[in-house]
């Protein structure tokens, strides 16, 4: 069972680390889309996110503090649905529904990181270090 949580931590890893090359290599373009939903300065959110999505995949991708990484990237997901989804403002009905849905995705996701949390407190092979908080 070990290897089935490691291919779900690649396959998990993947998004976020996919992600981070985003906000580090076309931040200027996802500052000004940041901007434009009224986050205070954009730039420096962008790249912050940026670090905190790349170290936060590869910490639960590699297994070192996992359960750190995981509650890095459970933070980002809550704080990017709630500022950058807000659907309950829109009032385009498909924006609407486009923005409830990068939402719940979030929400969702926020949830399995939690559980990933769980799962590297409570102790797992195939990973370098233990969690920093067991």
């Amino acid at each position: 069972m070990d290897v089935v949580f490691l291919i779900g931590r690649i396959l998990f890893a993947y998004l976020f680390l996919g992600s981070a090359v985003g906000h580090l290599t076309k931040s200027s373009d996802m500052a000004g889309y940041a901007g434009s939903r009224g986050i205070p300065a954009p730039r420096a959110m962008v790249l912050g996110t940026g670090v905190q999505l790349l170290v936060g995949g590869l910490m639960v991708l590699l297994g070192v503090w996992g359960d750190l990484g995981s509650l890095l990237l459970a933070l980002f997901l809550v704080g990017a649905a709630f500022l950058m989804h807000p659907f309950w403002k829109e009032s385009d009905p498909m924006g609407r529904q486009m923005e409830m849905v990068q939402f719940n995705k979030d929400v969702a996701l926020a949830g399995a990181a939690l559980a990933f949390f769980w799962v590297f407190q409570n102790g797992v092979d195939l990973t370098i270090t233990d969690g920093l908080f067991s």
